[in-house]
């Protein structure tokens, strides 16, 4: 793990000259903007006065991370003129309020739009911004369950398993929005391109994450049932067997010749029957679950370690930015002490960096008047010359 981000000098990344303008709120949209503003984007959040209220310590909100924060009330009489003034400068305009309430504020895509033509306003929902439940409120777990998604992740016996937010918000979420931003950016650049609206909603994300699956589906390669199939867990040669002190390991040998690694190192390769008869599948599952119990998670990860046979220890999140591949990669980095994933992806000519940490509300408000010409913004300060 690198011991340090790149400071405020760091390499800012692709996106550098970009300017997005983030109205506050939380979830998926703030990671978007993280995203954009780890690729080197100017990203500008809009806090309101007094904060959010969820009791987040900002300090340690990493999603705010290469953020700049100004302090705006939207519900005070010049709020939404100082909003539209920063989106008259920006590229991207990004909100997660529920469908109306932009509108309702006066920084809707129409208020917007009519003061830059090429802005790109990406809009972060569950729901979407129609359909019968558009106006409801929701989390990731209702998104996810809705799409089907959530059905096919968990033992067959037991409750499906909740994965974290990682699936709804944030892949299905953040990252859809992302990529939508991006595309829209690259319209509006074209000769005669206008800016537009991206309506991501987490439900779309989530389904079209699971294309594959419904393929799968169609052509009967896959059961509508978890733990039944190749990669749910209902493989027994796809999934994660407990150790000896507790620990797991993750399993995965789908291709044969990786196969004949695992159980080759695993001890068990002259005992247990053919993979392919689907029959037995109980009676090798059992098997890799008996000799994996036999010795401690440190124990197997040296028998594995070096080979193709696809296994890797199960580690907490405190070990993961420890293990000597990811320290090699500087997957994982130290920055105003906190240890944070680096800016991924990696690019060759424009490096990215964690440049600054959590923004802390208004921190940034005089600076951004300044530098993005938005007289508005600027608070009035004592004279506290002697």
């Amino acid at each position: 793990m690198a011991s340090t981000g790149n400071g405020p000098r760091g390499p800012r990344g692709p996106l550098d000259g970009l300017r997005v303008v983030e109205l506050a709120g939380i979830g998926p949209g703030p990671f978007a903007a993280m995203l954009l503003a780890d690729l080197g984007a100017d990203v500008v959040r809009v806090d309101r006065p007094g904060g959010a209220g969820l009791g987040i310590d900002p300090a340690r909100d990493l999603t705010n991370r290469n953020k700049r924060s100004v302090l705006v009330d939207l519900k005070a009489p010049d709020g939404p003129a100082t909003v539209l003034d920063l989106a008259a400068r920006a590229d991207v305009l990004i909100e997660g309020y529920r469908p109306g309430v932009a509108e309702r504020l006066g920084v809707g895509p129409e208020a917007c739009l009519a003061r830059n033509p090429k802005l790109v306003y990406g809009r972060m929902t569950g729901w979407g911004q129609d359909g019968p439940l558009a106006e409801r409120a929701g989390h990731d777990i209702a998104y996810i369950a809705l799409t089907g998604t959530l059905s096919m992740i968990g033992r067959p016996d037991e409750p499906p398993t909740v994965p974290a937010n990682l699936v709804g918000d944030y892949a299905g979420g953040s990252l859809y929005l992302v990529i939508g931003i991006l595309a829209a950016l690259q319209h509006a650049r074209t000769p005669g391109g206008t800016g537009q609206v991206v309506d991501a909603a987490i439900v779309d994300g989530a389904a079209h994450l699971a294309t594959m699956i419904h393929g799968m589906l169609a052509a009967g390669g896959w059961q509508d049932r978890r733990g039944a199939n190749l990669l749910d867990g209902g493989c027994p040669f796809y999934g994660s067997y407990e150790t000896a002190d507790g620990q797991y390991m993750a399993v995965g040998p789908l291709e044969q010749r990786f196969y004949d690694a695992f159980v080759q190192l695993l001890g068990i390769a002259d005992t247990v029957p053919d993979r392919n008869d689907l029959a037995r599948w109980d009676e090798l599952r059992a098997a890799v679950a008996d000799r994996f119990r036999s010795r401690t998670r440190a124990e197997w990860t040296e028998v594995f370690d070096g080979s193709d046979a696809c296994v890797a220890p199960v580690l907490s999140l405190r070990e993961a930015p420890h293990h000597p591949h990811l320290a090699a990669r500087a997957t994982f980095v130290e920055h105003g002490g906190l240890t944070q994933p680096a800016p991924a992806p990696r690019f060759s000519a424009t490096p990215t960096s964690v440049r600054t940490g959590p923004v802390l509300p208004g921190a940034d408000t005089e600076a951004v008047a300044a530098d993005w010409d938005v007289p508005g913004l600027r608070t009035t300060r004592k004279d506290t010359t002697p």
